[in-house]
């Protein structure tokens, strides 16, 4: 790495002051350090380094700045970076001051940076304290969320991580929670938002870490949510059901047309199936699913999933739904104590289940590997 002169030297050309060819060598040297871990780790202990990155997202240069906000986006993808990027800069104020402009054209790359630095909790509620201080709060970033089309230079949709990642602190949850704001309803019909992955998966994960909150579920699978079709269409294919069948569903998913797709991304399915999952918590909870006939979307969606770690998932939540009541005092799923010996057996099955999951996946990709290379073959023919 470079020497202590050299470091200094390499310092002082990141200034706003500085001629824009020499600015633009040295943030090229910085964006060169931040693509691997040993040049990250060396910023790490470079505080002034830091702050310089921060100062230069203003200057005039759009070449300039586009280099360090690429340089943050390396240097937060670090967790060990994390804490010096927000204790040792000004960068939170800064970032979120961009993000509500709607001009501002690096705004997506604000996004990224501010998803990666709330993807573990100490640095999240860093994030969280800040949106307070700076009076922006929950309310403004589910706002511009939900505005298609607030920047017009950018597509935002690296919000949709930031929120889940910001659901992690219950304060967040409480916030999404709020009978009174409807915030939760703003966010369901983003599950099926075809435009962006990103986006769709951001808010799943945040209804899934809200689900954690049993003491909602009655009220987010009753009318005023009715969060079910909005977990359940994701997952629905285009398979036939009896009339029987179809009767008890939910109106949204009653009789679906014959090009009738699912979710084409597995970790959302997963996290979609998590989410329903948790919803079974409690007795009542369980009652309402089993009476919305869950358990044919489930069977149809179990025949046709080929992802391993998917099937066990929605493996666990059949077993539920399909399993008679507990007995009496354990009831809520989330609140069962569990002996210590049993907890050792279940994370024994736990660890061996992973294992076979890993063996299944690999088998798999080995499969559409062999698959492809025949097709290739019959082309070369």
């Amino acid at each position: 790495m470079l020497s202590d002169s050299e470091a200094k030297e390499l310092l002082s050309f990141l200034t706003l002051e500085m001629r824009a060819d020499v600015k633009g060598h040295a943030t090229e040297y910085i964006l060169g350090l931040t693509g691997n871990r040993d040049g990250c780790r060396y910023l790490q202990s470079k505080p002034d380094f830091l702050k310089a990155l921060v100062t230069l997202t203003s200057d005039v240069s759009i070449a300039i700045v586009k280099d360090c906000y690429h340089a943050l986006i390396n240097l937060s993808a670090d967790e060990t970076l994390h804490q010096p990027l927000v204790k040792e800069t000004n960068i939170l104020p800064t970032l979120l001051k961009h993000l509500l402009d709607p001009e501002y054209v690096f705004a997506d790359r604000i996004c990224t940076i501010l998803s990666n630095l709330t993807r573990h909790e100490r640095t999240c509620r860093d994030v969280f304290k800040t949106l307070q201080e700076q009076n922006i709060g929950l309310a403004k970033l589910v706002e511009i969320f939900c505005q298609e089309g607030f920047n017009q230079k950018a597509s935002l949709h690296y919000l949709g991580p930031l929120l889940s990642n910001l659901t992690q602190l219950p304060e967040a949850r409480q916030f999404i929670l709020d009978k009174e704001r409807c915030v939760i309803q703003r966010l369901l019909p983003y599950t099926q938002y075809e435009q962006s992955t990103t986006r769709r998966g951001g808010v799943v994960g945040t209804l899934r870490n809200c689900c954690f909150d049993y003491a909602h579920h009655e009220w987010l699978l009753g009318d005023s949510v009715d969060i079910l079709p909005y977990l359940l269409l994701p997952l629905a294919g285009p398979e036939e059901l009896s009339e029987e069948e179809n009767e008890g569903l939910p109106v949204d998913l009653q009789y679906l047309p014959e090009d009738k797709k699912r979710e084409t991304d597995p970790d959302i399915r997963k996290m979609l199936l998590e989410t329903l999952l948790l919803l079974t918590a409690t007795k009542g909870c369980r009652q309402i699913m089993k009476n919305k006939n869950v358990y044919p979307i489930m069977r149809e969606f179990h025949n046709w999933e080929k992802d391993p770690h998917v099937i066990s998932a929605c493996e666990k939540l059949v077993q539920v739904l399909i399993s008679d009541e507990p007995e009496e005092g354990m009831e809520n799923l989330l609140e069962v104590e569990i002996p210590q010996d049993v907890k050792e057996k279940l994370k024994e099955l736990d660890a061996k289940e992973q294992e076979q999951l890993e063996k299944d996946t690999q088998e798999l990709l080995n499969q559409e590997s062999e698959t492809q290379n025949e097709s290739t073959e019959g082309l070369q023919r």
